[in-house]
């Protein structure tokens, strides 16, 4: 395992920082070190925050786990896929051999048609930061505009924390899953 590239701010924290991280985290839980890593740059960790897509938008829990997982799962980031499996994949009602089919190849059996559309559009935004003419016929059936756009933005974000999670070398956090035990 590689040392992280950039050590996490350690408590005390100042107030304005520890309110920030109290939003952020569940009750009880101690600031993710992603969250404690980005802290050595306030004004990008308040951005951070800022532009989380985890609120209630126009797709389900469900879709976007699912569309979280797979880009982080493509870009190899084992950080924020293991800690997205850990807080929401059972509240997004994802079974343990979804989330494994979440590391492999797109064509898994468990997958419904709508399900499988996400996966398809997670890769091709992966490999090529467009989509193909026949998969975007397929997914403007399936999704509205407001939908479709909160699907893009939420793979473009989940590269980008991807990349933060890979290029810092951000330890991985005791309580999530791993690539190894999906």
């Amino acid at each position: 395992m590689n040392l992280p590239r950039i050590m996490p701010a350690e408590p005390p924290y100042d107030p304005a920082l520890a309110a920030a991280f109290e939003r952020a985290m569940p009750p009880g839980h101690a600031p993710l070190k992603l969250f404690r890593t980005m802290a050595r740059n306030p004004r990008l960790l308040q951005r951070m925050f800022a532009g989380s897509l985890l609120d209630k938008g126009a797709i389900s829990l469900r879709e976007r786990e699912l569309m979280i997982l797979r880009t982080c799962a493509r870009c190899g980031s084992e950080y924020e896929w293991g800690v997205h499996v850990a807080f929401f994949a059972g509240r997004a009602q994802l079974s343990e051999q979804e989330v494994a089919a979440t590391l492999g190849p797109a064509g898994a059996d468990c997958w419904s048609e709508r399900d499988a559309l996400l996966i398809r559009m997670a890769d091709e935004l992966h490999e090529s930061a467009d989509l193909s003419d026949a998969l975007w016929a397929g997914l403007e059936r399936a999704f509205s505009v407001e939908q479709l756009l909160e699907l893009i933005a939420l793979a473009g974000y989940y590269r980008t924390i991807s990349c933060l999670t890979n290029a810092c070398r951000i330890e991985l956090e005791p309580q999530a899953a791993r690539f190894d035990r999906a």
